[in-house]
Order: C-alpha cells, then structure tokens, then sequence
C-alpha cells in the first residue's frame, strides 16, 4: 500500500469515526433533566456553604475530556466576573456549557450555542441564572437609553422592567428575576431543538451576590 493511499485511508477512517461519535451524541442524553438540577442545586449547597472550595482534579478531568464532552447542563449566565457558573456551582471542566453575555440575555449566538449542547452533546437541562445587583438591569431600570452598544442590553432588558414596575417590591430585583424568566421563555420559543424538545427542562434562577446561594424560579 503507497503513502498516498495510506493517508486517504486513515483520513476516511477518522471522518467516519467523528460521524459515529457524532450519531451517539444526538441519541444519548448526558444526563435525565432532573437529575441535572439536582447537581447543580448539589453544588451550589456546596458552595455557599464552605469557605474554602475543595480542590479539583482539574488534571485527570482534563485527560477524561480531551477527546470528548458531555456536560450535564447549559448555563446561559451574565458575563459579570463574579457569577462564573463553573464556581457558583461547584463544577469541574467538561461539566456545564457555559454561554454568557452581559444581562444574561439571548441572541442568535447563545440560541445556536444552545442548540448545538442539546443536540450534539446530549444536555437536557437548560439553566439562565440571572443575579443581584447585575449593572446591565440596572442601568435598564434607570433609563431606556445608554451609550453605544449598551443600548442593546438595555432595550431588550426593557420588557422585564415594564412587568417589575406592576408589581410589588423592589423594582431592581424584580426586573432581574424576570429578565432571567424572560429569557428562559425566549429559548423556550425559538430554540430549535427538534426531536428533543420534549426532552429538555428550562429554569431560571437568581444568584445572590452575598450569599452565594442560587434561588429557583417557577417554571
């Protein structure tokens, strides 16, 4: 067998074992939804409650998913530096697919993002953790408009704040819950997630910037 041959058959092989692995992906969940919640809320306990987080076995998880990821949830979090998903919930890599934008908001990006977790890697579960004192529902309570770019968050964090300012409390934390809520029943809405749409759970939740602790919304 020549050298030319050779390349062509090894480079045929490889092709068909990435559509194998490709084929399993779409036909086997990582991990039941509910189960998935339950890890997470595991993990957050975890966290809020220790002082000091335990170490990871950051190197052997790295060999275990080199060539491979199943993570058992999508997390679409705020890009705010003190929310990192990964940490508030107590996780390790290859465990949670991270989308993240500031005001934890859902464009085309984060909705193909999603789409391709559900779909190719088997997660079921599908998490936006909005969270206290966020600066881009804060500056979308204080005014419709903002400089540059900005001014796209704040528009489209402008329908959670109408609905905060009919109910009671503060208007900052209500807006924050349901701009997360809002969120969730965007990806609800125009995911595609063909076949396993029915497979698939989405929550919203809150994080607490002082106690480390994520509150649940209603679904």
């Amino acid at each position: 067998m020549n050298k030319t041959i050779r390349v062509a058959l090894i480079l045929s092989l490889s092709l068909l074992g990435a559509s194998l692995n490709l084929a399993a992906d779409d036909h086997a969940p990582s991990v039941a939804p509910d189960a998935a919640l339950a890890k997470l809320k595991e993990g957050n306990a975890r966290f809020a409650s220790s002082n000091v987080s335990e170490g990871k076995p950051n190197a052997a998880k790295r060999t275990e998913t080199a060539q491979t990821q199943h993570p058992f949830a999508v997390v679409l979090a705020c890009a705010d530096s003190r929310t990192a998903p990964e940490l508030v919930f107590d996780a390790n890599i290859g465990d949670l697919f991270v989308v993240r934008t500031a005001g934890n908001l859902v464009d085309e990006h984060a909705l193909g993002s999603i789409e391709y977790a559900v779909s190719h890697l088997g997660t079921r579960l599908i998490v936006v953790l909005g969270h206290e004192r966020c600066g881009a529902v804060t500056a979308a309570v204080a005014s419709d408009t903002a400089p540059s770019h900005i001014q796209s968050l704040v528009r489209d964090i402008q329908p959670a704040v109408v609905l905060a300012k009919t109910e009671s409390g503060d208007t900052l934390v209500n807006a924050t819950a349901e701009n997360a809520r809002l969120s969730a029943a965007k990806i609800t809405k125009e995911a595609d997630l063909d076949q396993h749409a029915k497979e698939v759970r989405i929550v919203s939740a809150v994080y607490n910037l002082d106690t480390g602790k994520v509150e649940w919304g209603k679904e």
